[in-house]
């Protein structure tokens, strides 16, 4: 079987650059498909970010993009990095302010319109003609669009199949109008989107691409009912046989207490017992007295997404059973007033730390107890797969990939690998309970292969288009 070729764009991708979620996906599943035999490159937005000297970047001429009316030039940083080459494409709407999303969103949209349609004129340029055109989330879906559209008139694009990832329906970047004339793209008309979302990237993307899918099956079904289709439900519907759902999969060697040089004690499944050194060393850490009852952790971005209302709900019952719980996220101010209150009325239960810290999250993962996730939706999530790998039992809302990745053990105690509260008291049932979670198979090995599957099928559908 002759080797494909993949072109993956996205607006972050580990280690490169990572804001959230997306970061890990774009970083991790690359590399999985290169050992499936495939030719995967990635571009991201050259936004001016430092790139460690031990990357050996390279420059490379882009070539020009007409934008706006005048030919901007398009700038291109190569590397290589975990086995493939990436690419830094940038240009002058591309801010070097070393901000991956803005607060402007009218220049985000100029920046990453403009990228997409600068990543396939620097393929050209370099002479990567790929089978697959693979972009994650709105942020380069102009892409998409372009190959639907203008692209298929042109030789070198004509057989390239366009798949799109959607990690967040949520976040379409509607309103694009004046970015999309500056690249020359034309009006859509789909009367299957609606109006005000015929300038939105996302909108756009999943009209256009050849296949789509979501990063759990379960939210695959969700984002084709009202409730969270955020207005777009009858265009997916529409798109139905095209939509599917890939679960995403976490990267063992980036996400293991076996390993990990943030953590007190590092263990695994053989040596869990050391897990109570992390627990100890977190509570002295964040000033927390010892206590007989579980520690709970919420990691999370302070969004109403992520319902950390109800967690503000639930504290009062939580502190009554004599348990600690301690918060770690940023985002909504006025979500982070009330943690930091909750956190001064009972110092000696509840901790709040606002802002990213990435070692602080791994030693939280490998010392609490459960780690909650009370997502209103969620498309896939991470937090409970990695609390999971880290011995932390997932307390999940049964929604999107959560109720894909976790076992209600109140409803399979055999298998389960989410628990009931009273499991707490119960030390013989909660170690069997953290052994299945740690043991649980989150790889990126089954998300690779189903990825793989998907790029086949979008060749199939783009070839017999063309040839019609």
């Amino acid at each position: 079987m002759r080797r494909l070729k993949i072109l993956m764009l996205a607006a972050e991708a580990a280690p490169l650059v990572k804001v959230g979620g997306l970061g890990d996906v774009a970083g991790a599943l690359p590399v999985a498909l290169r050992k499936l035999g495939m030719d995967v490159r990635v571009m991201l937005p050259d936004n001016g970010m430092r790139v460690p000297a031990a990357y050996k970047v390279r420059r490379l001429a882009g070539g020009t993009l007409a934008w706006g009316g005048r030919a901007e030039r398009v700038t291109v940083r190569a590397m290589k990095l975990n086995g493939g080459l990436y690419y830094l494409v940038g240009g002058r709407p591309i801010p070097h302010d070393g901000k991956v999303y803005g607060a402007d969103m009218a220049g985000d949209l100029r920046k990453f319109v403009f990228f997409a349609l600068a990543a396939l004129r620097a393929a050209e340029r370099l002479q990567f003609q790929p089978d697959v055109l693979h972009v994650h989330d709105a942020h380069p879906s102009a892409a998409l669009y372009f190959l639907g559209t203008a692209g298929r008139q042109q030789r070198f694009w004509k057989f390239t199949a366009g798949v799109l990832t959607i990690h967040n329906l949520a976040y379409q970047f509607n309103g694009a109008a004046a970015a999309l004339e500056a690249g020359g793209l034309a009006q859509c008309d789909d009367t299957r989107i609606p109006v005000y979302a015929r300038t939105g990237l996302l909108a756009l993307g999943i009209a256009a691409a050849d296949c789509v899918n979501t990063v759990s099956p379960t939210y695959a079904r969700e984002i084709r009912r009202k409730e969270q289709g955020a207005g777009l439900q009858n265009l997916l519907r529409a798109r139905r046989p095209e939509v599917c759902g890939i679960l995403n999969g976490l990267d063992g060697g980036v996400w293991n207490p076996a390993t990990d040089q943030a953590i007190a004690a590092k263990f695994d499944v053989r040596r869990l017992a050391r897990r109570r050194v992390n627990r100890d060393a977190l509570r002295a850490e964040l000033q927390l007295p010892a206590a007989g009852g579980p520690l709970f952790a919420l990691v999370a971005r302070l969004d109403w997404q992520k319902g950390l209302d109800l967690v503000l709900a639930v504290a009062p019952g939580l502190r009554a059973l004599g348990a600690q719980l301690v918060v770690l996220g940023s985002g909504s101010p006025q979500i982070a007033k009330q943690l930091r209150q909750l956190a001064r009325a009972h110092p000696r239960s509840v901790v709040v730390r606002v802002g990213f810290d990435e070692a602080l999250a791994r030693r939280i993962y490998a010392g609490a107890d459960v780690v909650l996730v009370p997502s209103r939706y969620e498309p896939c999530g991470l937090t409970q797969l990695i609390g999971m790998r880290y011995g932390a039992i997932p307390l999940v809302r049964a929604t999107g990939g959560l109720a894909d990745t976790v076992v209600n053990v109140a409803v399979d105690p055999v298998r389960g690998t989410g628990f009931m509260f009273n499991y707490f008291s119960e030390p013989r049932a909660w170690r069997a309970l953290q052994v299945r979670a740690m043991q649980a198979d989150f790889s990126w090995e089954l998300p690779g292969r189903a990825y793989a599957d998907l790029y086949a099928q979008a060749v199939r559908t783009r070839r017999t288009g063309a040839a019609r």
